[in-house]
Order: C-alpha cells, then sequence, then structure tokens
C-alpha cells in the first residue's frame, strides 16, 4: 500500500526494531513507546482497520501480542500489560494499518489512559448487551 508506514516496515524499506514475526504478522518496538516495552502488532497484509482485517490476520495479530505480552511481563518485569487497538480517527487511530499495540504497565507507572472506569447504568449495559446478542 502506497504511503502506509507499516507496509514500509513490513517490507523492509524502513527501519523497525522487530521482535518477534509470524507468517502472518511482526511485531516491533513502538518509537514513540507509552512505557518502556511498548510494541506493536501489525499484519503483513495491509488492511486498514479491524473491519477491513481478515479473520486470519486477526488471529495471528492476537497471538503474536499475547506472545509480546508474555515476554514483557517474563523479561521486562512488567507487572501487567494493556492490549490496545484503536479503529477510526475518533477512536485515536493514527496510522491506517491494522495494529495492536502492546504496552506494559509497571505498578507506579504515570500513564493514564485517556478513559476512566466509572460505573456504569445497568439498564444501559443491558440495552447494549440485548442488541449485541440479538
Amino acid at each position: 500500500m502506497p504511503e502506509c508506514i507499516f507496509c514500509a516496515i513490513v517490507a523492509g524499506e524502513l527501519p523497525a526494531t522487530q521482535i518477534a514475526s509470524t507468517e502472518r504478522a511482526i511485531a516491533f518496538m513502538d518509537i514513540h513507546p507509552a512505557t518502556r516495552g511498548h510494541a506493536l502488532i501489525v499484519p503483513r497484509a495491509h488492511s486498514r482497520d479491524i473491519h477491513d482485517t481478515a479473520a486470519e490476520d486477526l488471529a495471528a495479530c492476537v497471538a503474536l501480542a499475547a506472545r509480546v505480552a508474555g515476554l514483557v511481563r517474563d523479561r521486562l518485569g512488567a507487572d501487567g500489560v494493556n492490549l490496545i487497538n484503536s479503529s477510526g480517527a475518533a477512536a485515536w487511530q493514527s496510522v491506517f494499518h491494522f495494529h495492536i499495540h502492546v504496552i506494559p504497565r509497571y505498578a507506579g507507572d504515570p500513564l493514564r489512559l485517556p478513559w476512566t472506569p466509572g460505573e456504569g447504568d445497568p439498564q444501559q449495559i443491558a440495552q447494549a448487551a440485548a442488541l449485541l446478542t440479538a
């Protein structure tokens, strides 16, 4: 895909610190890390977002993200991990090639994501669940 930075990384046209790969996906370090060890998982085949990604590529990316999550726990001493995918500009997607952020979390780290969990309205939750399971 012309002018896709992640496609250029996959093709070896742009440098990246690759940390793992499979036939369908690669993992490399984020150059703007949120925390120590922040990595990105991308499918080798270009797809814009989660809605445009083949099921096999999604599965490969999730499996590789789980592997990298284990690595950051075992090798970097992370206390937890966030797996984040943003699909669409309204969801903060800035590179339009499907990707999963693997963000190691450390006890006491200063990173705060924009979402602050709070108690939801049970009726709204039930209504959404009904729509999703219909």
